[in-house]
């Protein structure tokens, strides 16, 4: 509400030449009154000292006068999966840099001025922070690009457009628009609980994460084996022959022991042995790899 003194009817308190009106409840103001006082109030920010009382006072007053402006410019996002209320806090962020940005002297009137700054505010808060995996600038903005020119295409000659004709389209090689195809997979992320529909009739659920890989700890055995196969061809012909009796045809060490023509013992020895300089070769290949 604007304070109101006794003897007026206009509303307004009656200040003197370099003093605002007081209003009380900036948010109330009508938004045909917001636009007159707002011009005031700009022409008066301008030779106010920044950081005083009084500039504060004009500032704010400014930007709660004129939310309106930023509910307006978010209702046009509305169908976002996002929050209202976050998009009109963004909204407002575009409100305070058209305030501070505004210049009186260009005869602009300031929700003309404004309402671009607030659109883009959000535009930006969605393009930086929707993405589920970040990707850079140029290909958020090219994923725009290449949904109209798909929509355009589709609906021109009733089927899917092919890569060619989109490049045409959008003048731009065959090898950006997959760039940009690849990218705009990086939009939208699935959890790896979503369920999803089978085709068979099964009551059960399956959820995505059953469709994906896990690691396959023989990835690490066959690492291993291919940096212990040079070290085997380095050993005698009677300790690879011990390593595939054991390894290979799985035999104990008592039947390598009558193959060999030694003690059970012995074999045990000789296994040791081998093994702990294959596994000193592995350790070395390891440090110095």
């Amino acid at each position: 509400m604007i304070a109101h003194v006794s003897g007026t009817s206009t509303g307004v308190e009656s200040p003197g030449v370099d003093v605002l009106p007081r209003i009380t409840d900036p948010s109330s103001v009508a938004p045909a009154s917001a636009r007159r006082l707002s011009k005031l109030f700009l022409e008066r920010l301008t030779v106010l000292e920044e950081g005083t009382h009084e500039y504060q006072y004009a500032r704010n007053t400014l930007i709660e006068m004129n939310m309106s402006l930023v509910r307006f410019a978010a209702r046009r996002f509305r169908d976002r999966s996002d929050e209202m209320e976050d998009i009109v806090q963004v909204g407002t962020i575009g409100l305070i840099k058209a305030i501070d940005r505004f210049d009186i002297s260009r005869e602009v009137e300031f929700t003309t001025f404004a309402v671009p700054y607030i659109v883009g505010e959000i535009k930006r808060f969605f393009r930086d922070t929707t993405w589920a995996v970040h990707v850079p600038r140029r290909l958020q903005e090219r994923r725009v690009e290449l949904a109209r020119a798909r929509d355009e295409l589709s609906s021109r000659l009733g089927r899917a457009p092919k890569v060619s004709e989109l490049a045409a389209l959008m003048d731009v090689s065959e090898a950006e628009v997959v760039e940009a195809q690849v990218a705009s997979n990086g939009y939208t992320a699935s959890s790896l609980d979503a369920a999803m529909n089978g085709d068979d009739g099964d009551d059960g659920e399956t959820v995505l994460a059953d469709f994906i890989g896990a690691v396959d700890p023989a990835m690490e055995l066959v690492e291993d084996l291919g940096s212990l196969a040079p070290l085997v061809v380095e050993l005698g012909e009677r300790d690879r022959r011990l390593l595939h009796l054991r390894y290979v045809e799985e035999l104990t060490q008592a039947q390598i022991g009558e193959i060999m023509g030694c003690t059970q013992m012995h074999v045990s020895r000789l296994l040791s042995r081998t093994l702990a300089r294959l596994r000193a070769g592995l350790l070395q290949d390891g440090c110095t790899g």
